[in-house]
């Protein structure tokens, strides 16, 4: 049976049981600090099962997009060699708020395998929790089970870590049953015997004492794997062999030239690995995520390097991953249309980080080389080396191991694991993430999402106050969120004025800080609220303008531009975005004439709500990775722009003014950023701009209209004189060089001058050793020079007479010791840098005892052969 045929049975399944049936929310979980990625269906619902958040519905289900890598669940290095561990899987899931319990949950789950999938229930047996010293056996799931026909000898009891689920150390918690399903063969008996569904029965609260309450409205949360549903219903012996995973696997098998053979072996397990990264990679780009050095981009870059490295095993020496994961978007676009919406982000960003990591490879492989040189047969590698192998180069240790196998060296696994810890600790809470204030989410629940009125004043009630901050019950205070900043103003009243500094929108929460100037306020009192309205009318004019210009740079750039965060501030806008080279000077000035064009338009802009899924079929853009709510607010910015948004914008595009982009550059690997202004800001900007440009060309005794051709002159003027100058040096130079040239040493018949000079560039420096090696005819030229406090160069220049006798470089390389620093060069031209100029005199000093002494030593130049004597 077909993956896509399976899914769509679940999920009609469970609507014909009055299930609402729900999109995949995205890989990135949403105010959720204690999760790097969504790993389970029910994750979504987290807040609807503690009771915090509630939903138009009590029955929901769903095909949820999971990512286990990095933190508690990390399946990373098992990918590839099991049958079913994955970085990316799909979690069919049925849930219930405070509705159906045990009862209808078993009976659902056991009529969908029996009667529509047609299992064979012989095959099927079920655990139940056996209890612990705080709670009895669930004895009555266990009755259920038998009355839905399951034998007694089919049903087994087992303790907390397998059938005992929770959130966390605190939260919704309860014992759960698991369906399992014997497949009559497996290397081990969770291979036969293999769990193909979870329900938990969430009926406790667990609190901060470890004591359990039970829940006012008991749910259930189920979850079952596809890829092992499509395994087991079609009695195949991995869940690489499925329609999900092994069109991907012969995708890299005819690339390489190589069979799978469905084994153990070297080639099949690094397509396998190839075939499972690429769908977690596609998934997470897809969602919003770029490969980087932190937090939940740097897991994507280790998934992404593991694959790309194990295509370098296949015989992969081009870039490949891009296409095969251009695959993945093709087989599951139709089930998931963010990934076609975001192939071009896909592609640039999967093949851009496969050519740097090819780079760092090559690197890693040099380092590898560097450290096991001087080890033979035998020896041991140190594992502080095999560790930054792979932390640094995305080295994996195995591959690490099978290098130094082929040299026939062990490894020091005891470093490895203590530099592993140390690595870890280090980085302990490196997702960049922080938590939300237990108080927040207290009062969210109390109060609820603060209603905000889009108004320049208006009375307001407080409901709160703590901490330099309070709590309104309707507010015309813009809370932070979505880039804006938020609003500033004033609460007045008899006897009162307090000035609101900031407003951040925390949990559906606007949270007020405050700073008393006059008197004070308390819960129940009732207040003027005046917003700080030409602020926010600036505000409003960047918060347009940047619609258009992410309007724009699609446009003029291509689809795979998505905004990737922003500012907006009442001087200023900034907007991150995807990219991967920087914008020409002329296509700043082409996006700047395309956003004003729009402007001069002066179309007005409406807003609407709608579904996420009609918003989308009308074009409007969501950003990746966001959690949007079922009814979201859709922008359009005249006709141009269209976009779910929930901040305040002008009314018209020619409210917005002017546009001025103001810088753009890089920002992180991938990613660029543009500042720009706009409305009273870009006039403001223009008038500053004015003023220098004035400023210059007066100190430059010329008009603004003629200052380019002023410096270009001025510039043409300062080459002459350069030129004239460096003529000037060289005629000196030629005359003190004849000079010099009767200050040479006779040393062991040959002509020698050693010179300590001064006010000369190191560049001068050989120019001048050049003048003085010709003058001599034959002869060594030993120079010294101070160029700083802690420098000086040493050169060494031989005439090509000599060179069979002595080595510039080798001699310079002694010299260079003594004022501490290391040179070389060729036999007749080398130089050395040092960081000790008082030690210039003594290296000089030296240039005769090494010379006298450099035949058949290391100073010597090319050497008789003895065998030829």
């Amino acid at each position: 049976m077909h993956s896509a045929e399976i899914r769509q049975k679940f999920l009609d399944f469970f609507k014909s049981k009055n299930h609402q049936v729900l999109r995949s929310a995205p890989l990135l979980p949403q105010d959720d600090p204690t999760l790097l990625f969504v790993n389970a269906g029910m994750v979504q619902f987290k807040e609807v099962f503690t009771g915090k958040e509630t939903r138009s519905y009590k029955r929901a289900t769903s095909s949820q997009k999971c990512v286990r890598a990095g933190g508690k669940h990390n399946d990373l290095e098992k990918v590839g060699r099991t049958a079913r561990h994955h970085t990316f899987f799909e979690m069919l899931g049925n849930f219930s708020f405070g509705d159906y319990f045990k009862k209808e949950a078993c009976a659902y789950a056991w009529e969908f395998l029996t009667q529509v999938l047609k299992m064979d229930p012989k095959k099927l047996s079920i655990t139940v929790f056996e209890g612990d010293t705080d709670l009895p056996p669930d004895t009555e799931t266990e009755e259920i089970w038998k009355k839905l026909g399951v034998p007694a000898n089919r049903i087994s009891r087992k303790g907390a870590e397998d059938n005992f689920w929770s959130m966390g150390d605190t939260g919704a918690c309860g014992p759960c049953t698991e369906i399992h399903y014997d497949r009559d063969f497996g290397e081990d008996e969770g291979d036969q015997i293999m769990e193909i569904w979870n329900i938990v029965f969430m009926q406790y609260d667990r609190q901060s004492d470890g004591s359990l309450k039970p829940l006012p409205a008991p749910s259930v949360d189920a979850g079952m794997g596809l890829e092992r549903l499509c395994t087991v219903l079609n009695n195949f012996k991995s869940n690489y062999d499925t329609d999900l995973l092994q069109g991907l696997v012969q995708a890299c098998a005819s690339r390489s030239g190589k069979n799978y053979q469905n084994s153990d072996s070297d080639n099949d397990v690094s397509m396998r690995v190839i075939a499972d990264h690429s769908r977690a990679t596609a998934f997470l780009i897809a969602d919003g995520v770029l490969p980087s050095n932190e937090g939940r981009c740097y897991v994507l870059r280790r998934i992404m390097r593991r694959a790309i490295r194990h295509g370098a095993r296949l015989g992969f020496d081009k870039p490949f991953f891009h296409d095969i994961c251009a695959q993945v978007v093709s087989q599951y676009q139709s089930v998931y249309p963010e990934l076609s919406e975001a192939q071009a982000l896909i592609q640039k960003v999967v093949k851009q980080e496969e050519l740097s990591f090819r780079r760092t490879l090559a690197r890693g492989l040099e380092l590898f080389k560097s450290a096991s040189k001087s080890l033979t047969k035998g020896d041991q590698l140190d594992g502080t080396t095999v560790f930054k192998l792979y932390e640094t180069y995305g080295f994996p240790a195995d591959l690490t191991a099978v290098l130094a196998e082929e040299k026939g060296l062990s490894i020091n696994w005891s470093d490895f694991e203590k530099a592993q810890k140390t690595h870890e600790k280090a980085s302990a809470g490196g997702l960049g993430l922080t938590g939300i204030k237990d108080l927040y989410r207290e009062l969210a629940e109390q109060f609820g999402p603060t209603k905000f009125a889009d108004k320049p004043s208006m009375p307001v009630e407080v409901l709160a106050v703590f901490d330099h901050e309070l709590l309104l019950k309707e507010t015309p205070f813009y809370g932070e969120s979505g880039g804006q900043i938020g609003d500033t103003g004033l609460l007045t009243a008899d006897g009162v004025e307090i000035k609101i500094t900031d407003t951040k929108k925390i949990v559906g929460l606007h949270v007020h800080q405050i700073k008393a100037i006059k008197g004070q306020v308390k819960v129940g009192d009732k207040l003027q609220a005046v917003v700080d309205w030409e602020r926010r009318e600036r505000i409003r004019q960047h918060h347009s303008v940047t619609h258009l210009l992410h309007a724009a740079m699609r446009q003029q750039l291509g689809s795979h531009i998505i905004q990737k965060g922003s500012l907006v501030a009442p001087d200023r806008l900034r907007f991150d975005f995807s990219h991967f080279e920087p914008l020409k000077p002329e296509q700043i000035s082409q996006l700047e004439s395309l956003v004003n064009q729009w402007i001069f338009e002066n179309q007005p802009a409406k807003i609407s709500y709608m579904s996420l899924d009609d918003a989308k079929k009308q074009g409007a853009m969501a950003l990746f990775g966001e959690k949007y709510a079922e009814k979201v607010r859709v922008l359009d910015m005249g006709p141009h722009s269209r976009e779910l948004c929930g901040g305040t914008h002008r009314e018209r595009t020619g409210d917005i003014g002017s546009f001025r982009i103001t810088s753009e550059g890089p920002l992180a690997a991938g990613i660029r950023r543009i500042e720009a202004v706009a409305g009273y800001a870009a006039v403001e900007y223009a008038q500053k701009e004015r003023a220098l440009l004035s400023n210059v060309a007066k100190s430059l005794k010329t008009t603004p209209g003629s200052l380019l051709e002023r410096t270009q002159n001025l510039l043409q003027e300062l080459k002459d004189s350069r030129k004239e100058l460096d003529q000037l040096h060289h005629k000196a130079s030629t005359q003190q060089a004849a000079s010099l040239i009767s200050e040479a040493q006779d040393i062991a018949g040959i002509k020698v001058l050693v010179k300590k000079l001064e006010n000369l560039s190191p560049k001068m420096l050989q120019t001048y050793a050049d003048k003085l090696r010709n003058q001599l005819g034959s002869g060594i030229v030993v120079l010294g020079l101070e160029t700083g406090p802690d420098k000086c160069n040493i050169l060494v220049a031989l005439t090509k007479d000599l060179t069979k006798r002595f080595h510039a470089g080798k001699l310079v390389g002694e010299l260079a010791k003594v004022v501490g620093g290391k040179g070389g060069g060729r036999p007749d031209f080398a130089m050395a840098g040092g960081t000790k100029p008082e030690k210039l005199d003594e290296a000089l000093g030296q240039v005769k005892e090494h010379l006298k002494g450099a035949t058949n030593t290391a100073l010597g130049g090319a050497q008789r052969n003895p065998g030829n004597a």
